[in-house]
């Protein structure tokens, strides 16, 4: 899991964190508040069932924990084969 920072940007990271091999954040400062993006990968379709379930039980748990005064910014990686056109 991977982060892109615009130069101009550098300077306003607070913190990175790997959570996990499937979740990560980068922490931004923010004139009234802190911004927190999440990189999450999920499971795919053809994973069982626990799987799925624990990665969601793992993504619920981070959000409990989440400050109240950041703004929260998911974004999802795309597969390949999203990105295929038909």
């Amino acid at each position: 899991m991977e982060f892109f920072v615009h130069l101009r940007i550098l300077s306003e990271i607070k913190k990175v964190e790997f959570v996990s091999d499937r979740m990560s954040q980068v922490v931004l400062r923010g004139c009234w508040f802190n911004i927190t993006v999440w990189n999450v990968r999920a499971p795919s379709e053809e994973k069982s069932d626990d799987s799925k379930d624990s990665f969601n039980d793992e993504l619920q748990q981070i959000f409990y924990h989440f400050p109240k005064y950041h703004m929260e910014i998911i974004t999802k990686r795309i597969s390949k084969r999203h990105l295929s056109r038909s």
